[in-house]
């Protein structure tokens, strides 16, 4: 059963690390830092596009509109917090 919990947890902290390794990726996108014409570059994007919009954007549609700015990432780190606390405060103890 450990192993099944600390692999639930690697999951939700490697998609901690997607989540903000997308939101640096759009800052140096936006403000023209990354060649945005790179093959390279345009793929990495595509990739933590296609990994994050399916989590963020039901988040953005609850929102409200903030102006420019996004906090759909900080909610659903602010959720995997949570997740990744109640996994290992309140269910591991009750099987373990």
């Amino acid at each position: 059963m450990l192993a099944l919990f600390q692999t639930i947890d690697l999951v939700l902290n490697l998609y901690t690390w997607v989540l903000i390794g997308s939101a640096v990726f759009s800052w140096l996108y936006a403000f023209n830092i990354i060649n945005s014409s790179n093959q390279f570059v345009n793929s990495i994007g595509r990739f933590l596009f296609n990994v994050t919009e399916p989590v963020l954007a039901p988040i953005r549609r609850v929102l409200p509109n903030l102006g420019g700015i996004d906090i759909s990432p900080i909610v659903v780190l602010v959720i995997i917090f949570f997740l990744r606390t109640f996994l290992w405060t309140t269910l591991y103890p009750l099987v373990a």
